[in-house]
């Protein structure tokens, strides 16, 4: 059985108990957010940001709910909001673009999103929509989904970052079996930013692509920082360690992912985030102490225990 995060929180498993939409203030007064440097132009970006795949398309969350979400991201330091034009068949995108719209803080996030299409013409057309979508005339970043099409896909964004309209450019994978592939276009391709799965029971992209990626100057975003449900399943029956206290964890969620942005060529994760108890309980990795490299193997070590 793998547990998402919303088992958790219904069972009471080892998360943030949040009761209220909007968190208090001094909850998050004590300690400043992490950021970390894309290397290809300095500019600092808070260490856990969100991912979107499953924002609208029918999701049982209340859209006011997806709203606060949005609201509450820059208030608690964090920036970068990650969406792809293929999730919920567009309708991440679109959602993203009215509630930020209607918020009006477009200019507190770093708005994230991906190509996913072959052949010139529709990779333009795909970006074209995506720009219509998000309601931006600028994107921070888009990267090619899943190295599809790849190199016909970077010379259209590289176009456009020539001309203004996306700040990086990148590619990303979430699945082993691309490794290969994407390697050797790390090795070949000028990157701002690459997106790879990377989890505390998932490390191969640890000790492949994030040692590339620091060789390269490629700032890396991870996605499934929860490997999938697994991480949470494996813990579903343990107490948090007493060690989760020398590095200011106070949920099973901070542990996995202060694992992740503790790595030194790792720029950011972005945990598929719905529900405001579960952004704070998140931005909570981004605060107070890291591990450091016997922490690290510590954890390591207890996962693979369990």
């Amino acid at each position: 059985m793998q547990l998402t995060r919303r088992d958790m929180v219904r069972l009471g498993l080892g998360t943030l108990a949040v009761s209220a939409l909007r968190p208090l203030p001094g909850l998050f007064a004590q300690s400043p957010v992490h950021t970390k440097d894309i290397p290809s132009s300095g500019e600092r970006i808070p260490i856990v940001g969100i991912g979107t795949r499953d924002f609208g398309g029918g999701s049982p969350v209340p859209r006011e709910e997806y709203k606060e979400v949005l609201r509450q991201l820059p208030e608690l330091g964090g920036k970068v909001v990650d969406t792809a034009t293929g999730y919920q068949g567009g309708a991440s995108e679109t959602l993203i673009g009215e509630l930020v719209s209607e918020l009006g803080n477009r200019d507190r996030l770093f708005l994230a999103t991906k190509v996913n299409a072959s052949g010139k013409q529709a990779g333009v057309s795909q970006i074209e929509q995506s720009f219509q979508r998000l309601r931006t005339n600028r994107m921070d970043l888009i990267a090619v989904h899943n190295i599809r099409d790849t190199v016909t896909q970077l010379a259209t964004l590289r176009e456009m970052k020539q001309a203004g309209r996306i700040r990086y450019v990148g590619i990303t994978t979430s699945f082993e079996n691309q490794y290969e592939e994407f390697e050797a276009l790390m090795k070949t391709q000028t990157l701002d930013f690459v997106q790879v799965d990377y989890a505390l029971d998932n490390r191969v992209a640890g000790a492949r692509l994030l040692p590339l990626a620091a060789d390269r100057g490629m700032a890396v975003m991870v996605n499934l920082p929860f490997g999938r449900g697994r991480l949470f399943a494996a813990v579903q029956n343990q107490a948090l360690p007493d060690w989760a206290k020398e590095i200011d964890c106070t949920s099973w969620a901070q542990i996995f992912l202060k694992y992740i942005v503790s790595h030194s060529a790792v720029t950011c994760a972005i945990p598929g985030t719905r529900r405001v108890p579960h952004l704070v309980d998140n931005i909570q990795a981004a605060q107070g102490r890291l591990p450091d490299a016997a922490m690290r193997r510590r954890m390591e070590q207890f996962i693979e225990s369990v």
